[in-house]
């Protein structure tokens, strides 16, 4: 809109200020802001400084000028990182944190921290990450469009990183010295310049190996591993090594990856036979096929590189080759023609071990060839179980009695009996197979157990009456099967961990074998289905790890099961038990049963009697849930037991001096560091009736009044004013006159609420003279009232003419005679009775409003109920009835009528 209006105001003035362009290039490191002090914005730089306009504090205006006014011209990727302010032209870092490898995705990309703002005249280098921003500066007379350019400066905030794991390299055993070898995932990072990286170095080098970096023309750093030792791969066939990627930063940040390098074998060794001569002894009657001997060469190398194959010499001259074959895989020697008179009786056979581009290894086979005149016995077997080239499978569950073979003895020249015998230990057995004569029978004795042995050869021998014998080798294999369960190493596996654990904990790992080979006897664990969600079993490690927090006092045992499966069909497994112990940890606070406490005790309880019992209680265990208790306040009067929570008083407590006591209990437990918390205990004192009435007036029992002649009967002579310190009843008084001495001692009487003594008759001329009163003032405690008892002297005469007389009177022991009656109170109504005659219209009217509101309750009431159905009776309230305990009647409060007394 701006642009528009300008447009449309001045359109040579805006062409001008389109030529008055203008760049300005800051830097700013990456990171700003960031911490904790993410809102202290960093300035970039001034516009207005920088642009040199006049502003009002930088030079004096010859005439008002309008305000300058900097606006970005638009909102885009960059405005997220900057702030403008649109008065100053100074441009601050916002709070977005300004990341230049997530901003300069293609030359770079992570986070980064720290750095400060500088103006720069020069361009960004080709590494600058720039942002790119466009400012328009108002009004008309300073326009510009002003093209900020912000290069961000990169810092090292990222470690070099592989891009795998696991770096594998393949060397030939006969790479010479200084053999240079790329490594294919050179290691990442994001920085740049000398924050990227500089170099790499191995963790170990086995005195064979190094490291060198090449770079690029792009700056790209490669490295490669040069060989700096002679290999072999008989020797040493891998190494394993940790490769590491160091950056230039300060301080520098490091990457690392597994190197295995493995060494390829060629063809460096020749086979070689352990022996250069071997001999052999050979019967003229063998028959053919029969196995002469077997020759071995070894080549260490691997693979094709160490095929043998075996041959004659060609020394060897043709009727020996034509006499016994030689297997060129096998290097077995076998009779293939018969033997006859005309047969030498010695054989040289020079066989040779022919390995791919090697000298053949040599060995010397003598074959002495002895004629006899007889034929020894054969031996032919049938084999009834799976046999393949002389070796008979037997599964390890077959039962006793599984026969393996027949074999036919017989003598060739049918002139000489033969026997049969088994000559070999074992669960074996050769019997005659009856009714034939030449037939026997070979056959397990007993079941067959993989895991105790899995081989056996059997000799089956052979002999004739005339000493001549054969021996038949047959070899048992003992196929596995699976009858083996997984065996734990423990069945109570018994674990302990601390609550308040990180999740997926580890707890154990459990471990069971299983005797069987092969797949049979691959282990796999699995949870019981009593085990809790939170535990999980890892199917092949048999890591057991829980995979939140557990909190003892939620639950402190578990006890499920876990499973170890083999892989066998159908599958055997076996069950063990997992107990875990949550242990303790101090985590949590002493509570009370209630926040606050009241308790109410009778003044002058005996010292260090029981107060109350304050119950607190700590969920955690052990000395973590030893809770002592302590009084924060007010320690000096109480006291508090630790391990009872009984709370005590060391003195005897005065409702009159205090009547209520505030203290704050503090519960502390044993952890370490401890947690404690603190609780309100309210304790009020109940009044007991301890203090007897105090008599205010009259002051002395030696003070006395003059009481006129003249005085009118029923009129106040004086009053009797005393306090009580208790409270509640105990603090109510009652007065009453037990003893009287003078003329007419009756002519007097008190008030027994108020204390007031007034005339009860005329006094007459032999009234005169002096009257004393023994006044009790008594209170209404329980279980026993207590009293006081004062004097009241009144003397009846016009005037006062001799005082010292009426005062050695006083001074006399008064002869009283004690009157015990109890004063009666009642409560007098202090308002005059009205007429009956004027309350009779006034009742009846309120009778009738009475009867009319009951009848409309009531209809209403069954209204409701007819209504609403049957409801179920429930109070709404439950009446309590309170007594104030701290409650005074204070008598002296109630309506008194003035009094007139005579002056002395």
């Amino acid at each position: 809109h701006l642009l528009l209006f300008l447009l449309f105001v001045g359109p040579f003035n805006c062409f001008a200020s389109y030529s008055r362009a203008t760049e300005l290039f800051y830097s700013l490191n990456e990171g700003l802001p960031a911490g904790p002090g993410r809102w202290a914005l960093v300035l970039i730089g001034s516009l207005a400084r920088d642009l040199r306009l006049p502003t009002a504090g930088g030079q004096r205006l010859v005439a008002p000028q309008p305000p300058l006014s900097f606006t970005l011209a638009s909102h885009g990727l960059g405005g997220q990182y900057v702030q403008l302010d649109n008065r100053s032209g100074e441009l601050h870092t916002s709070a977005v944190e300004i990341d230049r490898e997530a901003l300069c995705v293609e030359s770079s990309g992570a986070t980064v921290s720290g750095g400060a703002a500088a103006v720069s005249s020069s361009s960004p280098s080709s590494e600058s990450c720039l942002l790119l921003l466009d400012v328009l500066v108002l009004p008309q007379e300073y326009f510009r469009l002003v093209k900020v350019k912000i290069a961000i400066q990169d810092v090292n905030d990222n470690a070099p990183h592989f891009p795998v794991p696991h770096i594998h390299l393949s060397v030939p055993e006969n790479a010479p010295v200084n053999t240079r070898l790329a490594i294919e995932h050179p290691a990442l990072d994001p920085d740049v310049g000398t924050n990227g990286v500089q170099t790499y170095r191995l963790r170990d080098n086995y005195g064979v190996f190094t490291l060198d970096v090449e770079e690029n023309e792009s700056g790209e750093r490669t490295p490669y591993l040069i060989v700096m030792g002679a290999l072999d791969r008989e020797t040493r066939g891998e190494y394993v090594t940790v490769i590491i990627a160091e950056d230039g930063g300060t301080p520098p940040l490091m990457g690392s990856a597994t190197l295995t390098v493995g060494i390829s074998d060629i063809n460096d060794n020749c086979p070689q036979f352990s022996d250069s001569q071997l001999n052999v002894t050979l019967y003229g009657n063998s028959s053919l096929g029969t196995h002469v001997a077997t020759v071995h060469a070894v080549d260490m190398d691997l693979g094709s590189n160490a095929q043998i194959t075996y041959s004659y010499s060609q020394k060897v001259p043709q009727p020996s080759r034509d006499l016994f074959h030689l297997d060129e895989s096998t290097g077995a020697i076998m009779l293939s023609s018969k033997v006859d008179g005309d047969t030498p009786r010695l054989h040289r056979l020079i066989i040779l071990g022919n390995g791919p581009g090697c000298i053949p290894a040599v060995i010397t086979v003598l074959v002495t060839i002895i004629k006899v005149m007889l034929r020894p016995p054969e031996v032919i077997p049938r084999f009834i179980a799976n046999e393949a080239e002389g070796v008979v499978y037997l599964k390890e569950l077959e039962p006793i009695n599984t026969p393996i073979a027949f074999f036919t003895i017989k003598d060739p020249d049918e002139k000489y009996k033969v026997n049969c015998y088994l000559d070999s230990d074992g669960p074996f057995r050769l019997s005659p197979y009856k009714p034939y004569n030449n037939e026997y029978l070979l056959e397990t004795t007993k079941p067959l157990d993989y895991e105790t042995q899995q081989m056996y050869e059997i000799s089956v021998v052979a002999w004739n009456s005339e000493g001549f014998n054969v021996n038949k080798i047959i070899k048992v294999q003992v196929l596995d099967d699976n009858d083996n369960s997984p065996v734990f190493s423990q069945q109570l596996i018994e674990l302990s961990i601390e609550e308040n654990n990180v999740p997926n904990a580890f707890l154990t790992k459990l471990h069971a074998t299983d005797a069987d080979s092969g797949e049979r006897g691959q282990v796999s664990y699995f949870l019981g289905p009593d085990a809790p969600s939170y535990f999980s079993l890892d199917k092949t490690t048999g890591v057991l790890t829980v995979s939140t927090q557990l909190d003892r006092e939620e639950k402190e045992k578990y006890r499920y099961t876990v499973k170890a499966v083999d892989s066998g069909f159908p599958p055997r497994e076996s069950i063990a038990t997992v107990s875990i112990t949550v242990l303790d940890k101090n985590d949590n606070s002493p509570r009370f049963i209630n926040k606050d406490f009241s308790f109410f005790v009778p003044e002058n309880f005996p010292g260090f009697g029981e107060i109350g019992v304050i119950s607190v209680t700590d969920a955690d265990a052990g000395q973590n849930g030893w809770v002592a208790l302590s009084v924060l306040n007010g320690s000096d009067i109480f006291v508090i037991d630790t391990g009872k929570g009984v709370l005590r008083a060391k003195v005897s407590l005065d409702r009159e001096q205090q009547s209520s006591y505030v203290l704050w209990i503090e519960a502390v437990d044993g952890g370490d560091p401890a947690l404690s918390s603190t609780a309100k205990i309210t304790i009020l004192l109940l009044d007991i009736n301890d203090n007897p009435p105090l008599v205010l007036f009259p002051q002395s029992n030696m003070s006395y009044l003059l009481v006129l002649p003249s005085t009118l009967p029923g009129s106040p002579i004086t009053e009797v004013y005393a306090v009580d310190k208790d409270t509640g009843m105990n603090a109510v008084i009652a007065y009453s006159i037990i003893g009287r001495r003078g003329p007419r001692p009756e002519s007097f009487r008190i008030d027994p609420k108020t204390g007031n003594i007034t005339l009860e008759e005329s006094l007459m001329q032999n009234d005169y003279g002096l009257y004393r009163l023994l006044v009790k003032v008594s209170d209404h405690g329980y279980p026993e009232p207590l009293h006081s008892t004062v004097m009241v002297n009144l003397f009846v005469n016009d005037t006062v003419s001799n005082e010292s007389y009426i005062e050695s009177l006083l001074r006399k022991e008064p002869d009283i005679s004690i009157e015990e009656k109890q004063p009666q109170i009642s409560i007098e109504p202090t308002h005059k009775k009205m007429e009956s005659a004027s309350c009779m219209p006034t009742l009846v009217a309120l009778s009738i409003i009475s009867l009319c509101s009951i009848a409309l309750v009531t209809g209403m009431g069954i209204y409701i109920c007819l209504r609403k159905g049957k409801k179920h009776h429930r109070a709404d309230e439950n009446l309590e009835v309170q007594i104030p305990l701290n409650g005074r009647i204070n008598l002296h409060m109630l309506e008194k009528k003035p009094m007139e007394i005579s002056n002395i």
